[in-house]
Formats: C-alpha cells, structure tokens, sequence
C-alpha cells in the first residue's frame, strides 16, 4: 500500500529521466540499436529475479502471447519511435507536444472501455495539456514550419508512438490484467526486443560505442528505467484507471526541463516555472477519484 501512494510521484521522477538518457546517448549509440540491447538485457535481468525468487510463469500461451503484444505497443513502438525521430532531428520539444497528447486520446476512449470519468477529471487532462503547452513553448520558438516540413515522417513516427502507448496502456488492463508481474514484463520485453531488432538491422549501421558514457547510459536504461519505471507504470494500470495514470504523463515535461536544466544548462524562465504548477494542478484534478 506504501508502495502504491507513493508509485505516481517515483514514477514521474524515473520516467522523466528517459529524455536525459536519450540526449546523453545519442552521440555513442544509435537509438534502436540501443533500445534492442536494452530490451535483452532488462529481459535477462528480470527473468533471473523470477527464477531466484520462484515466480510463476504464465500457464497458457494466449496469456504469453498476450504479454509479448502489450510489449510490442509499449516498448518497442512507442519508445522507439520517439527515440528514432529525435535521432532525425525532431525537437525533443515538439516531441513532448506530441506525447503530451496521450491523455486527452486516453480520456476520449476511457468510456468505451468503461472507465468513469468526471467533469472535474476532465477539466484536470485539459488544464494539464496546457500547463505542459505553456513548459515547452519557449523550446518551440525557434522550430519554424518550414523546418519541420521536412521532418514529416519523424512527426508521423512519433504520433504512431503516442497511439501506440495509448492502446498499449488498455492492452496492458484488460488482457493482462493477472498473473506475476515479473515474468509478464520478461515477455513484454522478449516481445519488444524481437520487434525492434530487424528495424535496427535494416534502418541503422548498430552503432554502439564500448565506452563508458554508453554503458552508464545502458546501465540507468536497463536498471531504473525498464525495471524500475515500468514495473511501477504496470503496478499503477493493474491497481487503477488508465486515464488516472496517463495524467501523469503531464508532469513528465515539465520534470524533464528541471533535470535538463540541472545538467545541461538548457534554459528555463519563471513563466516556465509557473507553468509547471499550471500542469501539477491539471494532473491533481484529473487523478481525482
């Protein structure tokens, strides 16, 4: 139960690490090359957890099979696609906008899929929508259309990504819904790295730097962000509503200008400041039960 008022706060915090990574590595390691190894190496890491703590694997195989998809949509889709659009030289600003969508798709499909949700919760996802608006606008200053215009296919890519994740979210709720989490998240990445590993052979030259910056940045990927993160995000679906948990994605913008500003000097204003409140009180709301 501790574990669960505190999951939201960790998992904003852990999650928003993610872009710090991305921008860390990107000079040592090409992105799905780097997402292909990570997989493998979280899959790895986890299944040795199931096997030395004896947690039961899934008995039947449409629950693996099950599992292996809802990886696919929420690993190897939605993370490589934001990471290869950056690579192609989208704006980590204009790809948060584009993330930061996913709360207002998942509030539209929450009645469909049974979800109650209030007027006040309703109110939060689009307060919360504009708070991040308002965090990221200053990065979009100096990205004009016609510099996007020849970025369209990363644009495409990266709104792929967001509905994947999207329905990776409902995935996750209502066909896994049971069973260990552990040796679930091992199919999910087994799942992920089959998917995303062609796409590196094919798409890139699998560069990857044997140094140290690469591995720090494999190590956090793999440790924190694949086990620690997702194993929270997971926690998070099965005990709640996704439409609660995709809120959180709001705070995670913000979060990330704060570490980018701490670590890289990246620029960050008062009005952006306020901003960051703006999108905290639409996350409160719309978490709201």
């Amino acid at each position: 139960m501790f574990l669960l008022v505190l999951a939201p706060a960790l998992f904003v915090v852990i999650w928003s690490t993610g872009w710090i990574v991305a921008k860390y590595a990107a000079p040592f390691a090409d992105p799905l090359t780097f997402l292909a190894i990570r997989f493998a190496l979280a899959a790895a890491v986890i299944a040795l957890l199931a096997w030395a703590t004896g947690a039961p694997w899934p008995p039947d195989r449409r629950t693996r099979i099950h599992a292996a998809i809802s990886g696919v949509l929420l690993h190897a889709i939605y993370l490589g696609g934001v990471w290869w659009a950056i690579s192609q030289g989208l704006p980590a600003g204009v790809s948060a906008l584009i993330a930061a969508v996913q709360p207002l798709l998942t509030a539209a499909l929450a009645r469909t899929m049974g979800e109650k949700l209030l007027p006040i919760n309703l109110a939060g996802i689009v307060i919360g929508f504009a708070g991040v608006l308002g965090v990221i606008a200053p990065k979009l200053g100096g990205v004009s259309v016609a510099g996007l215009s020849g970025l369209g296919l990363a644009v495409a890519i990266n709104i792929g990504s967001m509905v994947a994740v999207t329905a990776g979210t409902y995935y996750q709720k209502h066909f896994v819904a049971s069973g260990d989490l552990r040796t679930t998240t091992v199919l999910q990445y087994i799942g992920a790295c089959l998917a995303i590993l062609p796409f590196a052979i094919l798409l890139e030259p699998m560069r990857f730097e044997m140094r140290l910056e690469t591995w720090a940045a494999m190590a956090w990927s793999v440790i924190v962000l694949s086990i620690g993160a997702i194993g929270l995000m997971l926690l998070m679906i099965r005990r709640g509503a996704v439409s609660r948990v995709a809120a959180l994605i709001y705070l995670i913008p913000p979060t990330a200008a704060l570490q980018a500003y701490a670590m890289f000097g990246e620029m960050l204003t008062p009005m952006q400041g306020v901003f960051m409140a703006v999108a905290a009180f639409g996350v409160f709301l719309a978490t709201r039960r």
